[in-house]
């Protein structure tokens, strides 16, 4: 007994101390509207520099060091989402120690405004976007689904249950009454937020309401804990490491990955981002820059098997009414290396590409 103790607190304190190593301030030009983490993490240079790449392309679309304003395109609504975001406050959440979770809050402002609240999980081990569906073995994603929907759907029975015992409801209970019996419940992992406590991981599901109904929700975003101890025989071998302490890394799906390469001598960095399907193919979106200029250029793929197509679009003729390219890469991804051809739309040249995942 006295040496299961005395292994607890040695693992305890490995992760205090991993856990102590990391800190978040706020990146600078800091206002009330732009309160933005910024990892340190000295024992790990490479970590620190993955996560706040990651979360300043990702979020602000802005390149580490690539100007005095990290903001601009936030507040100028010249970014991609065409709104206006505002960062209100950020927490870094108490997690197993191979693991850093930040919680954001904010506002966009596009044709109204709207608060929101953000977590983005980060593998401190690799420094790499931990994706929800890679925590689960492949089969077991339409459980775990399939669980976090039955509780929402419990949650919004027992409020609708409330509201049909009034027997003189207001017009505004009716109109409740009416939202939540419409109220679509099929969540999947790919949309949903999460993050990682000291013993369970929180979903974070979107509201029943729309906009313009938000006002009537009363229950807003539905929050699902559920223990490690009950989602224990659901994990992959990713989660149970990632989870154990275990120093031992996994591969993981390529959604949210940075990688590193070359456009024929140029150096470049790429930030794949969200996977989805598109007319029935496996698609996807990301964002490059060479690493000289820091200039953000947007890609469309589309995956099949291990071979990538991308669409490198130059800009949007108005009169056309579409989007003209400036290239076409064909590449295949080998593991975590690509490699293939860039083509220039123009000229017709190729420049070989290649790829490697920091």
């Amino acid at each position: 007994m006295r040496k299961k103790i005395v292994f607890f607190l040695l693992i305890s304190g490995l992760s205090f101390s991993q856990q102590k190593n990391v800190k978040i301030s706020d990146l600078q030009p800091k206002s009330e509207d732009t309160v933005f983490p910024v990892v340190s993490y000295p024992g790990n240079p490479l970590v620190e520099h993955k996560i706040n790449t990651f979360l300043q392309v990702d979020e602000l679309e802005y390149v580490p060091n690539s100007g005095p304003d990290p903001f601009k395109k936030a507040a100028t609504a010249t970014n991609s989402y065409t709104n206006y975001l505002y960062f209100y406050s950020w927490e870094k959440l108490e997690t197993p120690k191979n693991i850093l979770s930040i919680g954001i809050d904010g506002e966009a402002s596009g044709a109204y405004p709207e608060g929101f609240s953000k977590w983005i999980n980060f593998d401190l081990r690799t420094g790499n976007f931990i994706n929800c569906p890679d925590l689960f073995q492949p089969n077991a994603v339409k459980t775990i689904e399939s669980l976090i929907n039955q509780r929402i759907r419990k949650r919004v029975d027992e409020f609708l249950k409330e509201l049909k015992a009034d027997k003189n409801p207001t017009e505004e209970i009716q109109e409740q009454i009416a939202m939540y019996e419409d109220c679509f419940l099929e969540h999947t992992l790919e949309y949903i937020e999460f993050y990682f406590g000291n013993d369970q991981l929180t979903f974070v599901a979107g509201r029943c309401s729309n906009h313009a109904m938000r006002a009537l929700d009363d229950l807003g975003s539905h929050i699902i804990e559920i223990s490690y101890k009950d989602l224990e025989k659901y994990w992959s071998p990713y989660a149970k490491n990632l989870l154990s302490g275990s120093e031992k890394t996994d591969t993981t799906s390529f959604q949210y990955k940075l990688l590193k390469g070359k456009i024929d001598k140029y150096p470049i960095t790429v930030l794949i981002k969200h996977l989805y399907t598109d007319n029935g193919e496996n698609a996807f979106s990301a964002m490059y820059w060479y690493d000289k200029n820091k200039k953000l250029i947007e890609w469309n793929g589309k995956i099949q098997g291990d071979h990538i197509s991308i669409t490198e679009n130059d800009h949007y003729d108005e009169e056309l009414e579409k989007w003209i390219p400036r290239a076409f890469i064909e590449a295949n991804k080998n593991g975590n290396k690509i490699t293939g051809t860039w083509q220039d739309y123009k000229t017709k040249k190729y420049l070989n590409l290649e790829l490697e995942e920091l």
